[in-house]
């Protein structure tokens, strides 16, 4: 078995392993960003020989921008609207520059 086939073949057995957590109810679905790169990583290394600069660290950064640091700005008490205000105030700030 080549890697390419080694790596479809966990990537398989990996979205059978989902399904059992939404056959039992413990899920409704399940969508998460770094393993949904995954399913890019086989098209990106046929056709570039490499993952062509896909990487799971760019959910991370996305989630420093989108949730820690709206936190770190809010009281910490009922902090969701707060949040939410401070993100709107971060898109106008990027949209002005």
């Amino acid at each position: 078995m080549t890697d390419i086939n080694q790596i479809q073949y966990e990537l398989d057995h990996l979205h059978q392993l989902h399904k059992v957590f939404i056959e039992v109810g413990v899920q409704a679905n399940i969508s998460l960003p770094q393993q949904h790169a995954l399913l890019h990583y086989m098209t990106g290394i046929m056709n570039f020989e490499s993952p062509n600069g896909l990487c799971s660290s760019i959910t991370k950064s996305k989630h420093i921008v989108a949730v820690k640091n709206p936190w770190q700005c809010s009281s910490h008490y009922k902090a969701l609207a707060q949040m939410v205000c401070t993100i709107n105030w971060f898109d106008k700030l990027a949209a002005l520059h």
